[in-house]
Formats: C-alpha cells, structure tokens, sequence
C-alpha cells in the first residue's frame, strides 16, 4: 500500500498552501506525518471540514478550537478540538511541522489553569 499523499480527484487544482482562518498565516497542505492536513501548525487551530477522517464532507465548516493533547496507547500525541459551531469533539494526529511550543503550551494547559481550586 501506497502511503504517500494520492491528490484526490479535484485536488489537482488546488494550492499547495492555505491561509489559516484563525491566525492568517499561510499553511502547507502536506507535512510529515500526515496525509490529511488538518490543523494549523503554527496556532493547532482547524476547521470542521471532515465527517469522516479526510473525506472533506462535512457541512459545518466551524472553527475548531485545541483543547486539550492526548497520548494515543502507541505514545503518539493527538490534538483534541471541539468545533465552535456545532460543539463535536475530533481527535487529529500532531503533524512533523507542529510548533513545539504550541504543543507544550497545550498540555502544559491543566497545570498552568486547572480545572479545580488547588486552594
């Protein structure tokens, strides 16, 4: 099986790049590590353009905030994002290109801003 990236039919006359609705700053369409780029790597923001995982289906097209990092059993980190619009939850594997710092930030998050009093 192929693994690298397969334009699908329409892609073709796509740019390589895209603005991100969140920051603007301009984003590669493929990065290492991922087949469906997902996220920004600069802010971790999405858009729900996804039913299903690359099929680019979904009508919401809402902004999707990362709330959260999430070690999957195999010790690979995916990003958590609830969609602005319609509320749904997606998981989405962390892509090569990903800011560290925007990483760090996000999990660092329940420390620097718990849920509870510590008090």
């Amino acid at each position: 099986m192929n693994t690298r990236y397969q334009p699908r039919r329409g892609d073709r006359n796509r740019s390589t790049t895209f603005a991100c609705k969140k920051c603007k700053r301009p984003v590669e369409r493929s990065a290492f590590g991922t087949q469906h780029r997902n996220h920004c790597p600069h802010c971790l923001w999405s858009t729900h353009v996804d039913d299903r995982v690359g099929d680019r289906r979904s009508a919401c097209g809402g902004l999707m905030e990362p709330i959260a990092v999430w070690a999957r059993p195999d010790d690979e980190w995916a990003l958590v994002h609830r969609c602005q619009s319609c509320g749904q939850l997606r998981t989405n594997r962390i892509a090569g290109d990903d800011a560290d710092w925007a990483l760090l930030a996000l999990a660092a998050r329940p420390l620097a801003q718990p849920p509870f009093p510590l008090a």
